[in-house]
């Protein structure tokens, strides 16, 4: 039997599999020693990860949640610009998961990655504090415009964005390998385990809502009233803190055994190439060769039949044996199958971007004393009558409590989305590849802030010409948050109905297929 190995932060030691009942197959410990199921993962390290992830969520969403008020503010750039930076950097950030995946399924493991990866996140913390706090990096005199005074320097701005997206790069690393760490602690072979994993997923969700949630208004209040030094000096600590946790589970975690097969990557990338080299290969042939190898009609061997073709040696290697096997053209298929349901979700990742821009400066014009386009259709007009429409620094005498119908829906979307999401691409995809499957769930919301950044630049320069106030102008007491909201609920509606088209005819890998 070949040797396996694990992807512990130890040194790689060969795995010896004992006849145990309580041992748990295909994991070892951080020594690379078999793990006894009744000492090792389950909950007792799950809870380890998920501190991890909630306190992760704190840092990211102390940055990200009022990032357009720092822009806008000290930073000194319009409403507009702003909230393109803003879905630029978070759209980078989900992005690069899919990077931070393929290096821990392929290279490094996923305890590596985690560790790197929060290395990288608290030194961008720890210099976007120094951004705010370093005097040599502010301008020596201030620009004032119609909403705000700004003081700051280019210098500043690119110690700024320079710190942002080296926690953009850390987030990369981080966010797909925890989640697919934390499930990897349950066995699916097991039923308790397998039950235990579905709650992993509600549990692990709402975890990084709850600890947003109960820190995000602190964190606000600091960054507007007190010091962004110190707002954004907290998510630094907050990160040290959760690198500090997740070291200590290191001894009781269940870390995957590596094989000595093939790379999933390279072996899924082989059936497209050779499905491309055999484009000409007729039905027949294919047929007969499905017939050799024993494959019965199904609905998977018939969906992406095109795929079929890689069951043949290509001309020039025919008698070498380099031919793909049924299960690689599965998993092939199995990866192929989850793009329509992947591009039919952007729709609502572009919505969800509005959460940290439009929202949240829709929130600083009003009484903070303490549904959607509706919402704002009110605001405009209470602003018109108490004559506040050219007073865009003034507080528009409605109260913020109008803002959580709209609050309150896309929370409860979220709850029904994105667990849904997160444990249909961890489980719909090759095991050696769950982390690219979580990657590319948060991908959805990567793509769909750049698409709400690009709508955001197509809208502000179709309805800003011939001296008009555009729907994102600086004065929101003139802009028309409204139709843009209107915009995206039609948007919305168009892609739910495509969604409930391919989710009717989405085949389903078979538990233990692939």
């Amino acid at each position: 039997m070949a040797n396996s190995y694990y992807e512990s932060p130890a040194t790689h030691t060969p795995l010896l599999l004992d006849d145990d009942d309580d041992v748990v197959e295909a994991a070892v410990d951080y020594q690379g020693h078999p793990v006894l199921r009744s000492t090792s993962g389950g909950w007792r390290s799950a809870s380890f990860i998920i501190g991890v992830e909630i306190a992760e969520r704190v840092a990211y969403y102390g940055i990200a949640s009022n990032l357009i008020s720092y822009l806008t503010g000290p930073l000194g750039q319009s409403t507009a610009t702003a909230a393109q930076n803003v879905n630029v950097w978070d759209g980078t950030a989900s992005l690069l998961t899919l990077f931070g995946a393929f290096l821990a399924d392929s290279y490094l493991g996923r305890y590596r990655t985690i560790v790197v990866a929060s290395l990288l996140y608290i030194l961008g913390l720890g210099l976007l504090t120094l951004s705010a706090l370093l005097p040599f990096l502010s301008a020596s005199d201030c620009e004032t415009t119609n909403q705000s005074t700004s003081c700051s320097s280019r210098l500043q701005e690119l110690f700024f964005f320079f710190s942002i997206y080296l926690v953009a790069v850390g987030q990369g690393g981080h966010k797909p390998c925890v989640q697919a760490f934390g499930a990897d602690q349950f066995d699916g072979q097991d039923p308790d385990e397998c039950k235990a994993k579905s709650s992993f997923f509600n549990w692990w969700y709402f975890g990084i809502c709850a600890g947003p949630l109960c820190t995000f208004s602190l964190l606000a209040y600091i960054q507007d009233n007190l010091s962004w030094g110190l707002g954004f000096g907290i998510p630094c600590i907050v990160m040290v803190l959760a690198l500090s946790i997740f070291l200590l589970g290191t001894r009781t975690y269940r870390y995957s055994v590596k094989g000595d097969e093939e790379s999933p990557f390279v072996r899924i990338g082989k059936v497209f190439v050779v499905s491309l080299r055999n484009w000409r290969t007729c039905s027949s042939a294919i047929a007969s060769e499905e017939e050799s190898r024993g494959i019965l009609p199904h609905q998977s061997s018939e969906q992406f039949k095109f795929l079929n073709k890689a069951l043949l040696a290509p001309d020039d290697l025919k008698g070498n044996g380099k031919v793909c096997t049924v299960l690689e053209v599965e998993e092939a298929k199995s990866i192929l199958r989850l793009f329509p349901i992947w591009a039919t979700c952007l729709a609502y990742a572009i919505v969800f971007a509005q959460f940290s821009t439009f929202f949240t400066k829709q929130g600083a014009t009003m009484n903070r004393t303490i549904v959607p386009a509706l919402v704002e259709m009110t605001r405009l007009q209470t602003a018109e009558d108490y004559g506040l429409v050219d007073n865009p620094s003034a507080t528009v005498p409605m109260s913020i409590w109008w803002l959580a119908p709209q609050y309150l829906l896309m929370g409860l979307a979220d709850v029904f989305t994105m667990v849904g999401l997160q444990e249909f691409f961890y489980d719909q995809v090759p095991t050696e590849l769950r982390s690219v499957g979580l990657a590319l769930y948060l991908s959805i919301f990567g793509v769909g802030s750049f698409f709400s950044s690009f709508l955001i630049s197509a809208i502000e320069k179709a309805t800003s010409g011939m001296g008009q106030d555009s729907w994102f102008s600086n004065n929101l007491n003139r802009a028309h948050l409204d139709y843009f909201y209107w915009l995206l609920a039609g948007l919305s509606v168009v892609e739910l109905a495509i969604f409930v088209y391919f989710a009717r005819s989405y085949i389903y890998n078979r538990r233990g297929t692939i």
